[in-house]
């Protein structure tokens, strides 16, 4: 299912044989949200990008257009016409984003939702259920992604009960595969390591998710509160405990240096918001640093985004224009700079694996954040 094809240092080159497809490692996920890239990207646009992986949202979609609906339409990839790998993520990111609307218990959490206000209950089952009904590729355990800074005593019930909830999730995904009337009865679950900043509660967790034997493993509640230090640092003593012979995913990072420190520390999947969100702000990705389009001195500017980027923006179309788009707030505006950004993270991670197969990862990493250390272009 996962092989790890070479390592140089704790960095790993990998595959992922799924049912929906084998996913090249490292690799980053394509935020879908509410199973959409927010900017007007489409299916046939993701295919172009060198897109491996599409991530989308338990809650959300529970909330809205309801997973019944999805389940009923025949999961997501005919909902969304992807025919690549989907991972779901759980819901338990909720459990953190929207700490005014929820109570938590042993049982799970009780919900309002963001939307409509109704009352919503999720928990381990729940969550495995509706991931199920969704039909993703890989499924995400449902947790309690806990502040970054939170107080030890907190932290370590958490965790604790992170555990208790992960066996259920497991046992559930027993049960939901072994269904006649589930969709993908080969749906994967991924276990995810808490414990904030605590090295010692995070080590302590992984060692007891690693004998759950699961299909994979993320590094979750990160990037939440704590400095770009402090997440290596948890990084570099807390992979070594999971197991390298799985996955290892990085939940909701980051920048493309967090990304390369993330890979040197062992690290095979990420997501992030990122490229879209600032993409949509006219923030976009260069090899030599970031632009923002918003700026005058691009007002005349005739060149694209990046000299020698493929991209569908940078093919065509100037900065000028582009720019011009934005402060008119034409959608095509948006559109071309979120598939910029996407391109340029898909591709980094394209030259990632490409150095580890070559064994020179550490003299790509140090020139790429060399090149983007420069800063905006002139």
């Amino acid at each position: 299912m996962y092989r790890l094809i070479r390592q140089e240092g704790r960095a790993k080159r990998g595959e992922l044989t799924t049912v929906h497809g084998t996913i090249q490692t490292p690799v980053f996920m394509n935020v879908g949200t509410a199973a959409a890239i927010k900017g007007a990207v489409s299916t046939e646009d993701l295919e172009g990008i060198k897109t491996q992986v599409q991530l989308s949202n338990t809650y959300h979609l529970h909330v809205r257009p309801g997973d019944e609906v999805v389940k009923k339409m025949g999961g997501l990839h005919r909902f969304m016409s992807w025919n690549r790998p989907v991972l779901t993520d759980s819901g338990g990111f909720q459990v953190f984003s929207l700490s005014s609307l929820r109570r938590i218990r042993e049982e799970g959490v009780y919900f309002h939702s963001h939307v409509d206000g109704r009352k919503i209950f999720m928990g381990p089952e729940e969550s495995m259920k509706i991931q199920s009904n969704l039909a993703s590729t890989i499924a995400m355990a449902f947790d309690e992604c806990a502040p970054a800074k939170a107080e030890r005593d907190y932290v370590e019930a958490s965790v604790a009960r992170t555990t208790r909830w992960l066996a259920r999730c497991r046992e559930e995904m027993k049960r939901l595969n072994s269904l006649e009337d589930t969709i993908n009865r080969q749906q994967l679950l991924f276990g995810i390591n808490q414990g904030a900043v605590y090295t010692d509660i995070r080590i302590d967790h992984a060692k007891r998710i690693s004998e759950m034997e699961l299909d994979g493993y993320a590094v979750g509640g990160l990037a939440v509160g704590e400095t770009h230090e402090e997440m290596y640092r948890v990084l570099e003593e807390t992979v070594p405990y999971l197991p390298s012979d799985k996955p290892t995913y990085l939940m909701g990072v980051g920048t493309p240096a967090n990304i390369l420190e993330g890979v040197e520390r062992g690290i095979d999947f990420f997501d992030c918001v990122y490229p879209s969100r600032n993409g949509r702000h006219g923030h976009l990705y260069t090899n030599r640093g970031k632009i923002n389009l918003f700026n005058a001195k691009y007002e005349l500017d005739g060149r694209p985004i990046e000299e020698g980027c493929a991209c569908p923006a940078c093919r065509r179309y100037s900065r000028a224009y582009i720019r011009h788009l934005l402060k008119a707030k034409e959608m095509l505006g948006m559109r071309l700079c979120v598939l910029h950004n996407l391109y340029f993270y898909n591709t980094m991670m394209e030259e990632i694996r490409d150095a580890l197969d070559a064994g020179c990862f550490a003299a790509y990493k140090k020139k790429k954040l060399d090149n983007m250390a420069q800063g905006e272009e002139r």
